[in-house]
C-alpha cells in the first residue's frame, strides 16, 4: 500500500496503549505527533496515565486537540505471563484499550506491550472471525522488488495443516490490501521443495493447497527464496516465522553496521563516504526495519496491532499507519468474503470443536 493512498478516513479515534513497550509513553507520543503530521485530521484515545500523557502533550497543542485521555496507571510487564496477564490486567491500559475497539469507541489498537498478552486479550475481547480457530501475527518485509508478507509470526508455535491453510488465504487477502496485488502469489516455508522433506502438516497443507486452482500457490518454498522477491505470502507456523523475522531484522542490522565500519576505516574510506553518502542513505532507508513495524493479528473480529516493543517514535509511527491503512481498506470484510468463496471458512460449530483441539 502506497503512502499516497492512506488518508485519515477512520471515522473513529485509534486507541493506543500508552503503557506498553521499553520506551513508552515517549514513542507513543512522538509516533502519534509523526502520525497527527502527516494526517492531521487523524484522532487518537490515548490509555496510560493522565498526568505524564499531558505533560508530553503541552507542547503540541495541534496534536492534543486531536487526542482523548483516558487514566490507567496500570502496565503489563514484558515478561508476564499470558495466563497471570489475563487474570490481573483487566484494568491495564493494554485491557481498556482493546475494549475501546469492541465497543465501537475506537476503530483499532495499536501497542507495544507483552505480545502474549496481546494476543491473549484480543482473543478473548475482540474474539474471532465467525469461520476461524486461529488468528495469526503478520506483517512485512522487504525484498529485492518490494515487499512480502509473513504469517504467522509467533501467536501459534504449533500448527496443523487446516490452520496454515487458513493462514494462505488470510495472508493472501492481506496481501492484496498492503502489497495491491491482484493475484499474489504463495508459499510454504519448508526445510527444502521437495515433498519428501518437512514435517507431515506441511505435506497435508500442500495438499489442501495445491487444490485450490484459483490460488496462485508455488509449493514449498526456502528461506533464502523470502527476499529474492517472487513470493508475496510466506506460510509457516509461529515458531519458524518468529525466528526467520528475527534473524531477517538482525542480518539487516548486521549489513548497516558493516557498511559504517567500512567507511570509517580510513582517511580514504571517509573520503568515499561523502561521495556515496546520498546512495547509502537510500540503502539504510531501504533496510531499516522500523519502517517495516506494525505487525497485524489478523482473524480478530477486530484491528489489532502489534509494534515491537523496543520501538522508537519513528518506528511506532509506521505500526499507526498499518492500523489506519487496515481501517481505511476495510480489511476484515474483505477477508471474510475471499475466505467465504474459497470455502476455507468452518461453520461455528467446527470452528468451535477445533479451538478446543488445538488448545
Amino acid at each position: 500500500m502506497s503512502n499516497d493512498s492512506l488518508h485519515a478516513s477512520a471515522s473513529l479515534p485509534i486507541a493506543l496503549d500508552c503503557l506498553g513497550g521499553d520506551n513508552a509513553p515517549f514513542c507513543v507520543i512522538e509516533g502519534a505527533l509523526l502520525a497527527h503530521k502527516r494526517y492531521p485530521d487523524l484522532r487518537f484515545v490515548l490509555f496510560g496515565p493522565k498526568d505524564a500523557l499531558e505533560k508530553l502533550l503541552s507542547k503540541h497543542e495541534s496534536l492534543r486537540a486531536q487526542c482523548d485521555i483516558e487514566h490507567c496507571d496500570q502496565g503489563i510487564a514484558a515478561d508476564e505471563k499470558p495466563s497471570q496477564a489475563v487474570r490481573k490486567g483487566r484494568a491495564s491500559s493494554m485491557w481498556r484499550a482493546i475494549e475501546a475497539v469492541r465497543d465501537g469507541r475506537a476503530s483499532a489498537i495499536i501497542s507495544a506491550g507483552n505480545t502474549g498478552a496481546l494476543m491473549a486479550f484480543s482473543k478473548l475481547i475482540l474474539k474471532t472471525l465467525p469461520g476461524i480457530y486461529r488468528p495469526a501475527i503478520v506483517g512485512r518485509m522487504p525484498t529485492s522488488n518490494g515487499e512480502c508478507v509473513m504469517l504467522d509470526l509467533g501467536a501459534n508455535v504449533e500448527c496443523d495443516a487446516q490452520t496454515l491453510q487458513q493462514f494462505a488465504f488470510m495472508g493472501s487477502a492481506f496481501a492484496r490490501v498492503v502489497l495491491e496485488k491482484e493475484n499474489p502469489s504463495v508459499g510454504l516455508l519448508n526445510i527444502g521443495s521437495e515433498m519428501s522433506k518437512g514435517k507431515e502438516e506441511l505435506k497435508e497443507a500442500y495438499q489442501l493447497l495445491d487444490a485450490e486452482k484459483s490460488f496462485n500457490f508455488l509449493g514449498f518454498v526456502e528461506a533464502h527464496d523470502i527476499g529474492h522477491g517472487r513470493i508475496d505470502v510466506v506460510v509457516t507456523d509461529g515458531f519458524t516465522g518468529n525466528v526467520a523475522l528475527k534473524m531477517l531484522e538482525g542480518t539487516a542490522s548486521m549489513i548497516r553496521s558493516f557498511i559504517k565500519e567500512s567507511f570509517m576505516s580510513s582517511l580514504w574510506s571517509k573520503l568515499s563516504y561523502i561521495v556515496a553518502k546520498g546512495t547509502i542513505a537510500k540503502l539504510r532507508k531501504r533496510v531499516d526495519p522500523r519502517k517495516y513495524n506494525g505487525a497485524m493479528f489478523i482473524g480478530l473480529n477486530g484491528i489489532s496491532i502489534k509494534s515491537h516493543g523496543s520501538a522508537d517514535g519513528y518506528s511506532f509511527y509506521h505500526a499507526i499507519k498499518v492500523g489506519l491503512g487496515m481501517v481505511n481498506n476495510n480489511l476484515n470484510a474483505r477477508l471474510l468474503a475471499e475466505l467465504d468463496a474459497s470455502g476455507a471458512l468452518l461453520d461455528a460449530a467446527d470452528a468451535e470443536d477445533k479451538v478446543v483441539e488445538l488448545a
